[in-house]
């Protein structure tokens, strides 16, 4: 049946296939679908109505699937065996056949059915290629431009969608202004109401500085240096441990760079925003030592069990090490993952004086008694 000219659109799919990815069967199998569907409502059709689309020639073809028996007495769902065996000699009772119908009219409703569901799945397609493509850029950073900041999220454009990045995503200390370039983590990447994807952009999320690190240190992307852990204050501060096996590589110097330029670079991105690179060591002392610069530490006793760490430090340390409002040893404590308890010495000789006193107080009266 050629009432619609399909060799034409089967040409146009073909076009579709190769420019945009989306499969030309995809698209008849689709297409053969909706038909039924138009046929059934315009024709009030029973159930056993099928299309069928040539996927060379374009050719359509409207089929009745009925049953063979010996009388046929529903003229829509049943064919006689006398009748099926003038198609074919092989059918015998209680076969299905398929009977070739040509409804009148069907051609012009096939052409607006075409043009609908194609329309429609190229859409549905290429939301789904591009939702596929941000997916897979789901842990990198992508760059936009600010569309719109309403003071909560921030709409970015990142080229064939949008990215979100919402209040807690976003730096404290940054100011988002419309037609700014900037780059963001990609969190998630989800299916809207519509079924258009949503992209999550985060500037606040350690790992955004992880990825920054990667970027700019090479020794870090070709895992010459690994990433053990981050703590960060976004638009204050972050820590992050490093580590290398190989005893010629210093972790640290490699991070920072000569004269600090790597590290800068990172800087620059956050605005301003402190880093403090560590080395990650085995021994939890060394490591809880080490996680509480810029102050120096005395001693460092720990609890494995509890995962508790006792720190002594220099008095003059003391606020160095706890930072303000307790920020230096709250991002030490989770970029080791130990509860830290700090005292400065003069603190921890006067505890160690008053436990000594304990026991001479309770002889004593236990004594009196």
């Amino acid at each position: 049946m050629k009432a619609i000219d399909m060799k034409e659109l089967v040409v146009a799919m073909k076009e579709l296939e190769e420019e945009r990815g989306i499969k030309k069967d995809y698209l008849l199998e689709s297409l053969e679908v909706a038909l039924v569907t138009a046929y059934k409502k315009n024709f009030d059709s029973a159930d056993n109505v099928k299309v069928v689309i040539d996927r060379e020639s374009g050719e359509m073809h409207v089929y009745s699937t009925k049953t063979v028996v010996e009388v046929a007495k529903d003229e829509l769902l049943e064919i006689s065996l006398e009748n099926a065996k003038k198609m074919s000699k092989k059918y015998e009772i209680g076969d299905s056949v398929d009977v070739e119908i040509i409804p009148k009219n069907f051609g012009r409703i096939a052409a607006q059915t075409a043009k609908q569901v194609v329309v429609q799945k190229i859409r549905e397609a290429e939301r789904e290629i591009i939702y596929t493509e941000f997916n897979d850029k789901k842990g990198e950073i992508v760059t936009g431009i600010v569309q719109k900041n309403d003071g909560n999220a921030v709409v970015l454009d990142l080229g064939k969608l949008e990215g979100i990045m919402p209040t807690k995503e976003q730096i404290p200390t940054e100011e988002y202004k419309v037609n700014d370039k900037i780059r963001g983590y990609v969190l998630s990447v989800e299916k809207g109401v519509k079924g258009n994807p949503q992209v999550i952009v985060s500037r606040s999320h350690a790992d955004f500085v992880r990825k920054l690190f990667e970027f700019e240190i090479p020794e870090i992307y070709e895992g010459l240096i690994e990433i053990k852990n981050i703590s960060r204050d976004a638009g204050s501060r972050s820590k992050v441990a490093v580590y290398s096996t190989n005893e010629n590589i210093d972790p640290v110097g490699s991070c920072v760079g000569q004269k600090g330029v790597r590290i800068q670079n990172i800087i620059n991105e956050l605005h301003g925003e402190k880093i403090d690179v560590i080395e990650w060591d085995e021994d939890p002392a060394v490591f809880i030592a080490a996680a509480l610069l810029p102050a120096q530490v005395l001693a460092v006793d720990i609890k494995e069990e509890e995962k508790f760490a006792q720190v002594i430090v220099p008095d003059d340390q003391l606020s160095l090490a706890i930072g303000k409002s307790g920020q230096n040893a709250r991002l030490a404590a989770k970029l080791t993952n130990w509860k830290i308890d700090i005292k400065s010495e003069s603190q921890f000789r006067k505890m160690l004086e008053e436990s000594q006193a304990l026991p001479e107080e309770d002889t004593e009266s236990e004594v009196e008694e």
